[in-house]
């Protein structure tokens, strides 16, 4: 039985970008960040992660200042290193480099006790195809009403 909890997760995500695959991990967090990430005051909207000399980095991600913390407190947008193996790192660098994709976090979650991220790489939705899902998904749902009607009848 795996034992994760999900602090956040980036709902715009799915509307903004066609998700590819998803990678997880690690953050390196300092002091009272794991306490206010506990606590569920993160914010991954406009979250991006970025790979810089062979290292990856979280950017935007706002973790909100634990109030007991006083002076230990760091910046809550800060830069966070990820942890990743190396091979993953240089593999999502060609894809993104190539394929013209970018990285984004979908949700920040613990497991065992850790701070896990998954990342997605993804491709940017234009506004029409965010268009056409949405009216795909409206055609579903009234399928599913036409449907629920018919069999009531």
């Amino acid at each position: 039985m795996k034992q994760v909890r999900v602090v956040t997760e980036n709902r715009k995500a799915h509307h903004d970008y066609f998700i590819e695959e998803t990678h997880e991990a690690g953050i390196v967090l300092v002091g009272t960040e794991v306490k206010s990430l506990r606590a569920g005051k993160v914010n991954l909207k406009d979250s991006f992660a970025q790979i810089e000399k062979g290292e990856m980095f979280l950017y935007n991600v706002h973790i909100s200042p634990y109030d007991p913390g006083n002076r230990f407190n760091v910046d809550p947008l800060r830069p966070r290193k990820l942890l990743l193996h190396k091979r993953e790192i240089n593999r999502l660098l060609g894809k993104v480099k190539q394929q013209g994709m970018t990285l984004i976090p979908l949700k920040i979650y613990f497991k065992k006790g850790r701070a896990k991220v998954e990342l997605a790489l993804a491709k940017g939705k234009k506004v029409y195809d965010k268009r056409r899902v949405m009216a795909e998904r409206d055609a579903q749902r009234e399928m599913a009403r036409a449907l629920r009607e018919k069999e009531r009848n």
